[in-house]
């Protein structure tokens, strides 16, 4: 008896170090997912109409937190006509063939006051280790979210070929996100 009681004990201190992460669902309204790229040296914006997001995140708990983002590369906007008819194609994202990108956390370390956010991006069947800043930021029920970081698109095949000059478009593409979440 002594020994279910002891054990009930250990088991009742060890749960709250144990339970994970909140886990939160992506509003759309207010969220949206975007980037910042160059063409002929003059930047541009863009966006995706459509992802999801599993978000699970606790700074105090970072060890348990998680994100995994599946994006629907056909979604893209970035005001241009042309350049969104050649983004979806063979040369750029090649959806036929590639139809999302995912991002999903191996781990989240501590940068002095910034939170960095480490995973895997899949892109073009192609997947590399990325690092994003993020920012989250509790509100009510809820939480908004702010992630940026920088992918080199040569590293994924994106834009290859005769589209690989740098100097034309431009290697680095900046992630930026700002997600309005609400507690699951």
């Amino acid at each position: 008896m002594k020994r279910h009681a002891f054990a009930s004990l250990l088991l009742a201190l060890a749960l709250p170090g144990l339970a994970g992460a909140a886990d939160y669902a992506v509003q759309p309204a207010g969220s949206k997912l975007g980037f910042t790229s160059s063409f002929q040296g003059a930047s541009f914006d863009g966006s995706f109409g459509k992802f999801t997001a599993a978000i699970s995140y606790d700074a105090a708990k970072l060890a348990t937190s998680k994100f995994d983002v599946e994006v629907d590369l056909a979604s893209v906007k970035t005001g241009d006509k042309d350049r969104d008819g050649a983004l979806p194609g063979a040369d750029f994202f090649n959806v036929a063939k590639f139809p999302k990108a995912h991002f999903v956390t191996t781990g989240f370390r501590q940068n002095g006051a910034q939170v960095i956010a480490d995973g895997n991006l899949t892109l073009r069947g192609v997947t590399r280790p990325v690092s994003l800043n993020i920012t989250f930021k509790p509100a009510g029920a809820g939480a908004t979210l702010d992630v940026s970081g920088t992918v080199k698109r040569l590293d994924f095949g994106v834009g290859s070929g005769e589209y690989a000059d740098t100097s034309v478009i431009g290697a680095d593409v900046k992630v930026n996100a700002h997600l309005v979440l609400t507690a699951k």
